[in-house]
């Protein structure tokens, strides 16, 4: 039984207890148009199970104490069912406005130049279930998403081979999962591949690689083996897993996972027009202390988390222990690597007693600065606002 199998038939049969273990429903409470997190649930093998079939599994806060994140606690998005796929039978097409369509086997797709690049992915919906009104999809609090090292061979170059015609306009990037969609809202037109694209200039890109390594090892089967797109600094749908097709077309791509999901409202004299999520916006997250913790009194507390902003730099991180009044800088204890999250920590002077909200917020190198509240016409995608997490000293 293949390693995918096998963690799936596992998780089925952990399914009668998985209320227990995992999928309790965490509380959370409107305040100052965020909301609060006041108990999370925990997950069986390092995961917090968001959803069963397909699986969807939210990384741990062990997860998050060191700068790379292992395969094994990497956070898994799917849309469909894992497909089962063989390094010896697949087969990567190129077709659409090139001069030359191609079918490249993974042998020799894996000989070809390669690069090595650290690169964050975090789900577009990551941090849903602090939404207030509750927003249909999986519910993630911090944990959809990972800093992993991604080794492949740049898309630009494979481009190159099949010959861009002038009339390209979008790069559509097919996977080999398929299936039909009935909820949330909207259903899809019958069954349908997972599919996203990307304009000509970001797709040529030197940065966006045709992956097959993951932290060193062969991709595992759960985050896109054989081979998996890596687009750094936009959010996780655009690295499409088990690449199996790329065609390029002379109109924008307007897919499902392009415009009816994916999508945001962006407004011109108030008027909406729909757009595709794309890069990462600035945004930080205390991992320590969690929320509702209790901290004993009396002495200085570590708190701690990460910040990133997508193709932007993280300058700097400030956190607040009085829900916004006053902000003090934290420190940036991991380098800036483009693409990755800075990890960061803040001493807390020996917190008095009582109910504290503490709150952090980050700037990148455009100047851009987390917002307090949240813009709902980001609908379920983008959670990039400050996040209040209330604990308890005793």
């Amino acid at each position: 039984m293949s390693t995918g199998l096998a963690r799936r038939q596992f998780l089925r049969n952990i399914a009668t207890t998985a209320a227990a273990l995992a999928v309790a429903t965490p509380a959370f409470a409107e305040q100052e148009h965020s909301a609060v997190l006041t108990s999370a649930s925990s997950g069986n093998d390092g995961f917090i199970i968001r959803e069963m079939e397909p699986e969807n599994l939210e990384s741990s806060v062990s997860a998050f104490s060191s700068f790379i994140t292992s395969a094994d606690q990497f956070y898994v998005r799917n849309h469909f069912k894992q497909p089962e796929l063989s390094s010896a039978n697949w087969t990567l097409a190129i077709d659409g406005a090139v001069s030359h369509p191609l079918q490249i086997t993974y042998a020799e797709l894996t000989v070809m130049r390669s690069r090595t690049m650290v690169s964050l992915l975090e789900c577009a919906g990551n941090g849903r279930v602090f939404l207030v009104p509750r927003e249909d999809g999986a519910q993630w609090a911090n944990g959809g998403m990972g800093n992993a090292e991604w080794t492949g061979i740049p898309l630009a170059d494979v481009l190159k081979l099949a010959g861009i015609k002038s009339t390209a306009v979008d790069v559509i990037f097919e996977g080999a999962d398929s299936g039909e969609l009935t909820t949330p809202n909207p259903k899809s037109p019958g069954v349908i591949p997972f599919a996203r694209s990307l304009p000509i200039s970001e797709a040529n890109h030197g940065d966006v690689l045709l992956a097959y390594h993951m932290n060193g090892k062969q991709l595992p089967p759960t985050h896109g083996f054989p081979v998996r797109l890596i687009v750094p600094g936009w959010y996780g749908m655009a690295s499409v897993k088990w690449l199996k097709r790329i065609t390029l077309t002379e109109k924008p791509f307007d897919g499902y996972f392009q415009s009816l999901q994916y999508s945001y409202f962006e407004r011109s004299n108030g008027i909406p027009t729909v757009l595709p999520v794309t890069t990462i916006s600035v945004k930080s997250a205390i991992i320590a202390p969690g929320f509702a913790h209790k901290i004993a009194r009396g002495h200085d507390f570590k708190v701690r988390g990460m910040a990133w902003a997508g193709v932007n730099d993280i300058t700097s991180v400030e956190v607040s222990t009085d829900a916004g009044k006053t902000w003090n800088p934290a420190q940036l204890i991991s380098p800036t690597i483009r693409y990755s999250w800075r990890m960061w920590e803040f001493t807390w002077p020996a917190p008095s007693a009582g109910k504290h909200t503490l709150m952090a917020r980050a700037t990148d190198s455009k100047g851009n600065t987390q917002a307090m509240e949240r813009n709902k016409d980001y609908r379920s995608y983008e959670i990039t606002h400050v996040i209040p997490v209330i604990v308890e000293v005793l």
